[in-house]
């Protein structure tokens, strides 16, 4: 059909406007801090995640529309953070005495997960440029203004 086509993997992606009761750790960490509840860790918070952050997830995406490259990109963070970090990240930015629950390790929950960008780099010139701890900080100001309108 002739039909020109994108193909990208996308991987975790956080940033304001998630919904607040989406079940994704961001989210769920965020709420659990803003209501002064002990985070949820599962298992001992040693699987790992990348994080992208919403605007570097969308400048991939529009470097891919305007290429020639069909796919499929990963468009991700490949940068690690255990889940104990993450909670931590968290936890500091809202409520350093906060403290931790761990509940099972769920049995389907992967230990890592984490994306190759080497296709983004090399032929989109593509890299996420905002930090965790940046992206964190937008993302739990929005949870703020908007637990407080619900």
């Amino acid at each position: 059909h002739k039909v020109d086509i994108k193909v990208v993997r996308i991987f975790n992606t956080y940033g304001p406007r998630m919904q607040i009761d989406d079940g994704r750790v961001v989210s769920n960490f965020i709420v659990q801090a803003l209501n002064e509840s002990d985070i949820t860790i599962y298992g001992d918070g040693s699987q790992s995640r990348s994080f992208c952050y919403v605007d570097d997830l969308i400048e991939g995406l529009i470097l891919l529309m305007n290429s020639e490259q069909t796919g499929p990109i990963n468009i991700g963070n490949p940068e690690q953070f255990t889940m104990r970090e993450l909670a931590n990240l968290v936890r500091n930015q809202i409520n350093p005495d906060l403290d931790f629950s761990t509940q099972p390790l769920p049995q389907d929950d992967p230990l890592q997960r984490q994306p190759s960008i080497e296709l983004a780099k090399k032929h989109l010139n593509w890299e996420p440029q905002v930090a965790l701890s940046q992206g964190l900080r937008q993302t739990i100001a929005y949870f703020q203004e908007n637990l407080q309108k619900g």
